[in-house]
């Protein structure tokens, strides 16, 4: 018997795919440029709106979530102007390098890893770079566990500037709110293999008349990545280049599901798993990454540095019992492990992880009592 269709993925993405969306997946391939496909574009920016938060038409760009993030960045800023960037983790540090690739000066906000940026480091710094063009965030920083407050340092950077505010929501969307039109968030870009339950290959872009006001002045626009082509076939319910055709129908599925589920209950659904994990965590008397403040509802990270024994162990461990969990990113590899609890999650596969931790802590030798993480998050999960 093949066991390995019985594992369990609990890293913050790729993340497993329901059933009903691999079997939407599975249908006959159509043109693409053909009706049926205009039709499949247009019913999925509808929905994404929701996602969004957004009363203008998303775009959809066949891509991973950087392909997004680039294109975020060379559509808005041209060589030789200033950009912020705030730097909470490694996705962070993704959007400085791409800044600077492409010759824009770069004012860069580094953060404590594990910590979100507040809204009184933000003005000071945007204070000090008058001339900055946007100003690029993080909402979930995935490789931290960290949840920055989009909202108030788009508020921050509303009231002391006129830039851009551009946000990376690739890890995060369709499992937080995100109000992008009441926020005044300029552009706002996910991705499809995190929350939205899908394999990777979609990015999806929502920008702003403002943003698109500065993105048509652009001197020399992108090919590939150009956003006013995007949105100009948009307009005709088609895309520039060859879309990704399967992973659409799967999009619309997924969109579908949440809409079903009902956006509250999925927000609602990720906090309890966030709970839940956390307290099963701290059952075992294992630190964590992040404060209660900052923790992201999406993924959580133990704190390998404060323990006698190696994550990568406690990682082997667990993938050896089906389960697989992510380890740190740059400098913080080898010394966290990282939880992932977004998309098609509940509360059974958060007591799953949290039992085969229990043992893989007991195959290191660490003193700990079976089932007391199990036990907590099931009082959470209970709300007792």
């Amino acid at each position: 018997m093949n066991w390995q269709d019985k594992a369990h993925l609990r890293i913050p993405g790729p993340t497993p795919i329901p059933l009903r969306i691999q079997q939407a997946m599975a249908q006959p391939m159509i043109g693409h440029r053909g009706q049926a496909t205009s039709q499949l574009l247009q019913e999925c920016a509808t929905s994404l709106r929701a996602l969004f938060g957004t009363m203008s038409t998303p775009l959809i760009l066949t891509g991973s979530g950087t392909s997004a993030l680039e294109a975020a960045v060379i559509n808005t800023v041209q060589p030789g102007e200033e950009a912020i960037v705030v730097v909470t983790g490694a996705f962070g540090d993704r959007f400085a390098k791409i800044v600077k690739r492409y010759g824009i000066t770069l004012h860069r906000l580094d953060i404590p890893w594990g910590e979100s940026c507040s809204p009184e480091q933000l003005t000071s710094f945007v204070q000090a770079h008058p001339r900055a063009k946007a100003v690029f965030l993080t909402y979930c920083e995935t490789s931290t566990a960290v949840l920055n407050p989009i909202n108030e340092l788009a508020r921050v950077v509303r009231e002391h500037s006129d830039a851009l505010v551009v946000v990376d929501g690739v890890s995060c969307l369709g499992a937080v709110p995100c109000l992008m039109d009441e926020w005044h968030v300029d552009i706002m870009v996910t991705g499809s293999q995190k929350a939205l339950m899908l394999p990777p290959g979609l990015a999806m872009v929502a920008v702003s008349d403002r943003a698109w006001a500065v993105i048509e002045q652009q001197t020399q626009p992108p090919f590939y990545l150009d956003l006013l082509a995007y949105k100009k076939s948009m307009e005709q319910a088609s895309t520039p280049y060859t879309p990704a055709v399967s992973l659409l129908y799967g999009l619309k599925e997924a969109l579908l599901m949440l809409e079903e589920e009902g956006w509250e209950n999925v927000f609602a659904r990720h906090q309890r798993l966030k709970r839940m994990t956390r307290t099963g965590i701290r059952a075992l008397g294992l630190p964590l990454f992040t404060n209660d403040q900052d923790a992201s509802p999406t993924v959580t990270a133990i704190d390998g540095r404060q323990v006698a024994w190696e994550t990568e162990a406690l990682r082997k461990h667990m993938s050896q019992m089906k389960v697989t969990i992510a380890g740190g990113q740059q400098h913080l590899k080898g010394q966290i492990a990282r939880i992932g609890h977004m998309g098609f999650c509940d509360e059974l596969d958060i007591l799953t992880v949290l039992s085969v931790l229990e043992m893989a802590l007991v195959k290191l030798g660490v003193s700990i009592e079976l089932g007391s993480s199990v036990k907590a998050a099931q009082e959470v999960m209970l709300d007792v």
